[in-house]
């Protein structure tokens, strides 16, 4: 699927996929080609970072790691640096954020359906989950033979930053940077207003928008069970598990909307919030920051 760019109403509209969805890039300028050169300097970041970090790729640097059977590998900068938030990740969150715990996909199918694993099944895969396990000091990771990590949780919201980014530093800050939901502004409007964003209730199905957001410049990610659930007997589980149970979280809510000076932070608190399951509103009035939850 090609990009497009298109004139609306007195801005420009590019879009793109990449990472397994809808790109859109709303950019404030007048010059076509100016806006042409914005919209191809984020999407060969973006599709950069996904070649680079998603795991169905067989021959980037996660593909190497996972497929180590124990042997320890040397990483590069901007990887060792992810690997380093991951880590600050993990202990801010006593562990409940674990980029080894994406490995139980392998008997959690997130696809609508009624399929729930057993406890068997999963207490076969949770041996091989916990960074704890992990030795990784920079640039040397090593994980136990059997063991995976998946940048999932960090990665459209470092692309996001890292677009707007270089956005800002080579062309324009009038950019506002949308990958699926993760949402990085590099600046405002070029008269100074905000851009507008509508977050969709998850509860109603006619994708009714259940607010705006205004940004000038930061970040919103959210974090809920929107596209990725299963539904069994009236209850439905999120695709946020807890890696020391590997069952999805309780009491979490549908959604969580976090308003953050980076996409990666925005990300960061989101998922956090709905690791604490029904303390996720608390959670959030803890850390000072903008929020929107929906139960």
């Amino acid at each position: 699927m090609r990009s497009t760019l298109v004139h609306k109403n007195d801005h420009w509209r590019g879009t793109f996929f990449a990472m397994a969805g809808n790109c859109e890039i709303l950019i404030d300028v007048k010059q076509k080609t100016l806006a042409q050169a914005i919209l191809n300097c984020v999407e060969q970041e973006v599709k950069r970072i996904e070649k680079k970090y998603s795991r169905y790729t067989a021959d980037n640097i996660i593909y190497k790691i996972n497929n180590t059977n124990g042997r320890p590998v040397n990483v590069d900068d901007e990887t060792g640096r992810l690997l380093d938030y991951a880590n600050q990740c993990y202990e801010l969150s006593d562990g409940a954020f674990d980029i080894t715990s994406g490995v139980l996909r392998k008997v959690w199918k997130f696809d609508g359906s009624e399929h729930i694993p057993t406890q068997n099944e999963i207490n076969n895969i949770l041996n091989l989950v916990g960074w704890q396990k992990i030795k990784w000091r920079s640039p040397e990771l090593q994980l136990l033979p059997g063991m995976q990590i998946d940048f999932g949780g960090l990665g459209k919201e470092y692309a996001a930053d890292r677009a707007a980014l270089l956005v800002s530093e080579q062309f324009s800050n009038h950019v506002l940077i949308n990958l699926g939901g993760d949402i990085a502004a590099a600046g405002p409007r070029q008269d100074g207003r905000p851009w507008e964003i509508g977050l969709q209730d998850p509860n109603k199905k006619n994708k009714t928008a259940m607010a705006n957001v205004k940004l000038h410049h930061g970040a919103v990610a959210t974090s809920g069970d929107l596209n990725r659930f299963l539904l069994k007997d009236g209850v439905r589980y999120t695709h946020i598990l807890n890696p020391n149970t590997g069952w999805p979280v309780k009491n979490a809510p549908r959604q969580v909307t976090v308003i953050a000076d980076t996409c990666t932070d925005a990300g960061m608190l989101s998922t956090f919030s709905i690791l604490h399951g029904q303390g996720a509103e608390d959670f959030l009035k803890a850390q000072d920051v903008e929020y929107r939850i929906i139960y």
